[in-house]
């Protein structure tokens, strides 16, 4: 079970936004609420660019949450080296045109860390998956296929 919300000041959230540290607190909000509704259910964060960079920290600090996705990392400008100490199930999702995230930048990032790691890069797209949401959703499905069970 997984959920992020947007956050301070995103979309149609409140508040302001808190350079990743309020924003933080907000997501381990968030797997409380999942923890204490879904018990037995293992759970997973999956977090797009900045909810990608704030999620999978939180999620990599919580024993609870068992596998991460992050979804258009922005590693051009944002520091990713707190997953080198996280050794839970990782998949990266990024688009081959993506403004925020060099391609070869996260290829070395996610070659590097530890555990399992999947990175899938849909062709001619940007930032924002912009007419291949679809295959976006496929490589989280396949990821995400028989677990569990699996692990």
């Amino acid at each position: 079970m997984s959920a992020l919300p947007d956050f301070r000041g995103t979309g149609l959230s409140e508040g302001t936004h808190d350079r990743g540290l309020g924003e933080r607190d907000d997501v381990r909000a968030a797997v409380e609420f999942l923890a204490g509704h879904f018990s037995d259910v293992p759970l997973v964060v999956a977090g797009f660019s900045f909810g990608c960079w704030v999620g999978l920290r939180v999620g990599c600090e919580d024993e609870r949450v068992k596998r991460l996705i992050g979804i258009g990392a922005p590693v051009n400008d944002s520091d990713f080296t707190y997953l080198e100490k996280c050794s839970k199930a990782k998949l990266f999702v990024h688009g081959s045109n993506d403004e925020f995230g060099d391609v070869k930048k996260l290829m070395a990032l996610v070659n590097g860390l530890p555990g399992e790691k999947e990175l899938v890069v849909v062709d001619g797209v940007d930032h924002f998956f912009k007419g291949k949401i679809e295959e976006l959703g496929k490589a989280i499905s396949e990821w995400m296929e028989g677990w569990p069970a699996r692990e």
